[in-house]
């Protein structure tokens, strides 16, 4: 008779599930005997490498990946990027080993105590199997219930004892969960949006999970519409150089009101547009302005403080939308203003990020976790393919350098760009190693400003003169990246900013660009 291991393994094959992050500790390693052919274990070395990793990943490749954790402790160190994914709503299934059943009794070392509640509230499902025979079983409902809409991660505890018992193979099943969306409330969208005078659209993060690329185009240049990226869109939402395209609202209450004045209809798809961060008061919505959501669950339909929300797919509906009534005639709105290039003159972030937007491999994925150069970005790196960039979701640092990998690894022959802050890079250095190891065609690009400058801009908000514990000295990026396998550089100058950037675009291995900002 198979065991709980032959089954595991059968099913993890029919899921597409046969890349396996992990970190694996002694009540991991029976998972694992005699480890498939047809398998890879994907190591990093501490579990939130891991787990970022595995997000990256799935991310790229739409599907739930496989994560392999230590009971307890493992679990733990893993938790701050396990709170990123299910942010990000990517879907992971993460196991987890636990001590024997027969001393669990006993409370024994490496003893994970109420183990599904530990990682709790940041997954969507969590269970340890009553029995041996029902890992499997649990297995597959971790992965259904990981790719509903919302996605997100989902938890398995399982005894190290239980894979080698018994146990009758369990078959996948397909399970179809996408909403299209109530059709009587499309056409009422459907119907405002044609009438509408100056409508805007405000795309968010599920227009890049759902695949509505194309449809968001297609809507905006249907209806002549100002396009606006939502409030920490983590990933690409429209191309940055289209002319409808208006810019970044910002997370503040005021700037929304602003920027969206003179539009009479705001229809808001894949994302909250109220996901404030610093206190305000007043109006949430610019005067005259009448607010519709099209939205992947109820949850931020319900905390949003004004408009009718629908919860559907965000493809789904929009390609419904674009089925509905001729719209009126209306004017271009006004083309977004931009920058104007900066010369050589200095090497700051924006000019960094002006070189590496001119220099980039056409199809290239921008990976980012450099929050103080976010507006840089925003002004110079425009994001003008489908799949073209990741960031992190939560506010969470040591998420960006293991996220490159796993993108890297969802798509091969690609060349992923990392911007990483001099201080975000550091929670998730030791990243580096499994990027060396696989032989990925990453940049790791350094913005160096010796600081947390983003925690320095933010004591500005409160009024602080001096933020403490903001400086950073003394960490040299280029070592730490040859002595996990990297080329490196160090780059001082806006002269030689060039030469460097090529070079590692160009390498077929992974590298490493500290470029030292002023």
């Amino acid at each position: 008779m198979q065991t709980v291991r032959d089954a595991t393994l059968s099913l993890l094959r029919t899921l597409g599930m046969t890349t396996v992050f992990g970190n694996p500790g002694s009540t991991e390693l029976p998972m694992f005997r005699d480890f498939p052919d047809d398998f890879r274990y994907i190591l990093g070395l501490q579990e939130s490498i891991v787990m970022g990793m595995a997000d990256g990943y799935a991310q790229a490749t739409g599907n739930a990946a496989l994560v392999n954790l230590h009971a307890a402790a493992g679990v733990g160190h893993s938790l701050g990027n396990l709170f990123t994914a299910f942010k990000n709503q990517t879907p992971l299934v993460v196991t987890a080993g636990q001590q024997a059943r027969a001393i669990l009794p006993f409370e024994p070392f490496l003893f994970a105590d109420r183990a599904t509640e530990f990682p709790r509230p940041y997954v969507k499902w969590a269970v340890e199997p009553a029995r041996a025979e029902d890992v499997p079983a649990a297995i597959a409902r971790a992965y259904y219930v990981a790719m509903e809409p919302p996605c997100g991660p989902t938890f398995v505890s399982i005894p190290v004892d239980d894979w080698d018992r018994p146990c009758a193979p369990v078959a996948a099943r397909r399970i179809i969960a996408r909403n299209p969306g109530e059709p009587g409330a499309l056409d009422e969208i459907a119907a405002a949006l044609a009438r509408a005078n100056r409508p805007a659209l405000v795309f968010g993060a599920g227009i890049a999970r759902d695949g509505a690329w194309h449809e968001a185009i297609a809507l905006a240049e249907r209806h002549a519409a100002s396009v606006w990226a939502a409030p920490f869109a983590a990933r690409e939402v429209f191309p940055e150089d289209h002319a409808l395209f208006a810019g970044f609202l910002a997370p503040s209450r005021e700037a929304i009101v602003r920027d969206l004045a003179g539009h009479d209809l705001i229809l808001v798809v894949g994302g909250p547009l109220s996901l404030y961060h610093t206190e305000a008061s007043g109006p949430h919505l610019p005067e005259g302005a009448r607010l519709y959501h099209i939205v992947d669950s109820i949850a931020p339909a319900s905390w949003a403080p004004e408009g009718t929300a629908l919860v559907a797919d965000a493809r789904l509906a929009l390609a419904r939308l674009l089925d509905d009534p001729t719209p009126v005639a209306r004017a271009l709105p006004p083309r977004r203003k931009t920058p104007p290039p900066l010369p050589p003159s200095a090497l700051t972030d924006a000019y960094l990020l002006q070189q590496i937007a001119h220099l980039r491999p056409r199809g290239s994925v921008i990976v980012e976790e450099a929050p103080s150069s976010r507006g840089a970005m925003h002004d110079r790196l425009p994001i003008v393919d489908a799949g073209g960039f990741h960031t992190c979701a939560s506010g969470g640092l040591g998420h960006g350098l293991p996220a490159a990998i796993g993108v890297a690894l969802g798509r091969p022959g690609d060349k992923i760009i990392a911007i990483l802050g001099d201080g975000s890079s550091m929670y998730a250095i030791q990243g580096l190693w499994s990027a060396a190891q696989l032989g990925l065609p990453i940049s790791f690009v350094i913005v160096n400003n010796r600081r947390y400058e983003a925690l320095v801009n933010f004591g500005r908000h409160f009024g602080l003169q001096k933020t403490e514990g903001t400086t950073l000295s003394g960490i040299d990026f280029c070592a730490l990246a040859r002595g996990q396998g990297l080329s490196a550089e160090r780059v001082e100058t806006a002269a030689a900013l060039d030469a460097a950037l090529l070079a590692s675009f160009s390498a077929p291995g992974p590298t490493l660009v500290d470029v030292m900002v002023d």
